[in-house]
Formats: C-alpha cells, structure tokens, sequence
C-alpha cells in the first residue's frame, strides 16, 4: 500500500523514511493537506523574498529561501539533502555545484552572456538538475529564478499561468521542457517559462 504523502507521479520527488519523518504537523495525513501547508508556508515565504533586494546567487540565500518555504511544515527544509533520488547529482557533490552555478550566473550577468530571461531558465534548470534538497526542488528553483530576474529589473515568469505541483498537462509540458534542457535543448523551457 502506497503512502498518500509520499510523491508518485511523473517527475515528484520520493521521500525517504527518514525524510518522511521530518514532517512537522501532525493533522497532514494526505497530500492534499501537505499540499495546502505547503502552499500556505510558501505564501508567506513570497512575502518575505519581494520586500527587499536579495542577493539570490549564494548558497546561503538558496538554503534561507527553501527553509522559509518550507521550515513551517519539514524540519529538514533548507538542508541539503543526504540520500539519491529519482533526479539530481550525488548528494555529496551539492554544495560545490551549487557554488559553481551561482559563480556562473554571476558571470553571465556581467559579461552578458545571455538575455536576462535565458539567463534565468539556465539557472532555473541547472537548480532543479541540482536537486539540493530532499523535495520542493522545483518550487524553490521557479522562485529563485523569479527572484533573479527581479534582481536585473526584469519581470517574473509567468511558468504556464498554472499550478505545477498538480498533475495536469501544464506539469507534463513542463518536465519535458526540462529534459529537453537536460540535452542541451532549452528552447521549449524558453517558450515554457513565459507562457
């Protein structure tokens, strides 16, 4: 029998047992209750991101980020995670790659490598490629890409007018812009990210 607040679908992270243990409230016992907790905790996470100017490329902003997106419902929000998942690098390797991405997206900014809106779908990609933490990659990287583009006065993505966390054909176009960019394709992310 399947757990209901473990991810099972195209694309969602599995939790481990461990992991699944760092859920704080105890009156979730489906996913759509998570999925409204969740969502409340990212709401007020938004909250704090747009009222001041952040310095979005450093791991210890990224780290900030996903713990107030998510430390009122997982106790390990904000920590790197520790086990393989079904995407992502080896865990050990996280700290280093996330330096060398926030160094090359710092790069492109000043010797303008790219438009601003490629620079932020490279970086949204490169994050969930990533996979720092044991869940809510995709949701933290949507956000800090947003985060970055505002750092260069430039407005959000719009990512499908839809909301991606549910099952639907916006979250399936969605991953396939991402594997598409995981080949070195990124114009259906491109397209993606401002649809």
């Amino acid at each position: 029998m399947s757990d209901p607040l473990i991810p099972e679908g195209d694309g969602q992270t599995p939790l481990t047992h461990e992991e699944r243990e760092g859920l704080i409230p105890s009156y979730i016992t489906t996913r759509a209750e998570l999925n409204e907790a969740e969502q409340a905790n990212i709401t007020l996470a938004q909250t704090w991101a747009y009222k001041r100017k952040n310095k979005v490329l450093s791991s210890d902003f990224l780290n900030d980020l996903h713990a107030r997106m998510f430390g009122r419902v997982w106790k390990w929000a904000g920590k790197f995670r520790h086990s393989g998942k079904n995407i992502g690098i080896d865990a050990y390797k996280i700290p280093v790659e996330l330096k060398d991405l926030c160094d090359d997206v710092e790069f492109w900014i000043e010797n303008k490598t790219y438009e601003p809106d490629e620079i932020a779908a490279r970086f949204h990609h490169r994050l969930v490629a990533i996979h720092p933490y044991p869940n809510g990659n995709g949701r933290h990287a949507r956000m800090a890409a947003d985060l970055l583009l505002r750092s260069m006065d430039q407005e959000p993505f719009s990512w499908g007018q839809k909301n991606l966390t549910d099952a639907s054909e916006t979250r399936t176009e969605y991953i396939q812009a991402l594997q598409a960019a995981d080949k070195h394709d990124y114009e259906k992310l491109f397209k993606f990210v401002r649809s």
